[in-house]
């Protein structure tokens, strides 16, 4: 299965923000983007200060900055999107709700993982099932009704406690009763139940061009 596999803070000063990939580690004064909040690459704080961002520049950092927030490569990206597209109602919402019913998304969500990377680690590895059964494929998508939980043979993994331990609210498509390591999804994400923060119409114009 292909990855990406350099630095993830390399991401976050490419796209000008903090995507929180690394989870908590994003929040100490230690961050890359704290010390260099700026474009990699050498020469890459003069050429910022010169050149105008273009239009077909905006639009695809854009789409780039949410392909790295759910780590998603380009094919599969594309197939979310022309999937967006073939379903009725608006495409850029239908595109985020696909990204966000993404199990290792709803692993993270439930906040069985402190990171989306750590929730797909999980996913992988057989520690969470769906609906009582193993489910090992970070991209399967979850539907209306069923329930993710952590496998009763998993609970006591030292990552799963660490995350579970944390005070983190799951989104109001997502039930879960307090101390609880299983969640059920409610229904599909509105685009307000998402807090993902990026301007979808820019997505939409970048392949429409």
């Amino acid at each position: 299965m292909a990855r990406y596999l350099g630095p993830v803070c390399r991401l976050c000063r490419r796209e000008g923000l903090k995507l929180y990939l690394k989870g908590p580690k994003c929040y100490t004064p230690k961050c890359p983007f704290e010390k260099r909040p700026f474009p990699p690459g050498q020469g890459a704080q003069a050429t910022q200060r010169r050149r105008r961002t273009s239009d077909y520049a905006l639009r695809l950092r854009e789409k780039q900055k949410l392909r790295s927030i759910y780590g998603v490569l380009e094919r599969q990206f594309r197939r979310y999107f022309r999937e967006a597209q073939r379903q009725p109602g608006h495409t850029g919402q239908t595109l985020l709700q696909l990204l966000e019913t993404r199990l290792d998304n709803v692993v993270y969500r439930l906040g069985f993982g402190v990171s989306r990377t750590q929730a797909r680690q999980l996913v992988r590895h057989g520690h969470i099932q769906v609906d009582g059964r193993r489910v090992d494929i970070p991209s399967y998508q979850v539907r209306p009704g069923q329930v993710v939980q952590v496998a009763p043979s998993s609970g006591e993994h030292p990552a799963i406690q660490a995350a579970t331990g944390q005070a983190r609210r799951p989104p109001a498509w997502l039930s879960q009763e307090d101390g609880e390591r299983a969640g059920r999804i409610v229904s599909l994400p509105t685009r307000d139940q998402i807090d993902t923060p990026v301007a979808e119409h820019l997505i939409i114009e970048y392949y429409a061009r």
